[in-house]
């Protein structure tokens, strides 16, 4: 029988390298952290899902054993009843669940991911089958419940840092690979600037500008790739596409090679704190000016975190408004207070594990991320 009560989270994630190649099929290396969302739930008589989510001031019910339909755009919580189900997951009894948080909600910080990773996990250690799914499955059901069911541009990066947790190097190749890396030492500060932001908009029209560029590249030379490094005559082709294609397709081509610097950079010892606050920096300058998804309140507050001695720092995220963040090591106090006076709303954060059961656990096998 399963538990009568289950608490499981999921955290956030911070890009470090990478930011919107994942979608591209680049390499990214990114980073879970200390802010998560947590779901908690007490199992019910019946087989209805009763959801409060307090943060948010919304509240959702429903009956898996029917059809369940969806009632708004991007219906999360209901699309990760639908994927299990159609896997044949056991969603009886139903549960009250309530899910509060601490990542920056439409942010960039993915809470929307940690979100679906964390359902996901919650529902199969209720079917009893938590122990039998590894974190790197629980990342694909995260991102078929998320983007492949609404048909979203994003890619899947957010459910593979939450999902398995730490630091890692991950290559979307076939099949996909993820390589745990060692932290970086001491502290980020995470600065939310308060902007909202169009997730979904602003990924789509980024992508959808880049794999244009691509495609007219192709017309002449089809064998064309942004995994490998052009030829002078590729080259001599994307310098004469127009102003806009041309600057968005060199910028991923940059953002591409500066994310192997980073691959580098992780794999050498010791870990040079200072150069990879550099590289952090210099992929901001490309996010900003290539592809042109920072804010000027955004670039105020980076300004001021290093100001104030961070060593390096970027936005995070889908872009045009949402989150920043510093590596501030030794200096995160200095840093948090330096981003508060520039109109953020700062916090220290740390590398965190990934999804977890925190109480309630219906299996045997630790499902803990490193």
């Amino acid at each position: 029988m399963p538990n009568a009560e289950l608490t499981v989270s999921a955290p956030g994630r911070i890009c470090l390298f990478g930011e919107h190649q994942d979608y591209l099929g680049l390499d990214v290396i990114a980073a879970a952290v200390d802010v998560r969302i947590r779901l908690s739930g007490r199992r019910r008589a019946d087989s209805r899902m009763a959801i409060d989510c307090p943060d948010l001031a919304e509240k959702d019910e429903f009956d898996p054993a029917v059809d369940i339909p969806y009632v708004k755009p991007r219906d999360y919580l209901r699309s990760v009843v639908n994927v299990l189900k159609r896997r044949g997951v056991p969603l009886s009894p139903g549960w009250d669940v309530v899910i509060r948080g601490t990542i920056p909600i439409n942010a960039g910080t993915s809470s929307s991911s940690a979100l679906v990773v964390a359902w996901n996990q919650f529902l199969l250690e209720a079917a009893g089958r938590g122990g039998t799914v590894s974190p790197e499955e629980i990342a694909e059901l995260g991102y078929l419940s998320e983007v492949a069911e609404f048909g979203e541009p994003g890619g899947k990066m957010d459910h593979y840092t939450s999902a398995c947790g730490g630091t890692v190097w991950i290559r979307f190749d076939d099949p996909l690979a993820i390589t745990p890396l060692p932290p970086p030492p001491g502290e980020f500060v995470l600065a939310d600037s308060l902007e909202k932001k169009d997730t979904t908009g602003t990924l789509g029209s980024v992508k959808s500008r880049v794999l244009a560029g691509v495609a007219e590249i192709r017309k002449a030379h089809p064998g064309f790739s942004l995994k490998a490094d052009p030829t002078p005559a590729m080259a001599e082709g994307i310098s004469r596409l127009p102003a806009d294609p041309r600057r968005l397709l060199e910028a991923a081509l940059r953002n591409r090679d500066l994310t192997r610097r980073g691959v580098d950079l992780f794999q050498s010892s010791p870990f040079d704190g200072r150069r990879f606050g550099e590289l952090l920096s210099l992929q901001h300058g490309l996010l900003r000016d290539g592809l042109r998804i920072s804010t000027p309140k955004i670039d105020r507050i980076l300004e001021a975190a290093l100001g104030a001695g961070g060593l390096g720092g970027k936005i995070n995220g889908s872009g045009g408004g949402g989150c920043a963040f510093v590596y501030a090591p030794g200096r995160a106090g200095a840093v948090v207070e330096a981003c508060r006076r520039a109109g953020a709303k700062p916090v220290i954060i740390r590398i965190d594990g990934g999804v977890r059961v925190e109480s309630g656990r219906t299996s045997d096998r630790s499902q803990e991320a490193p």
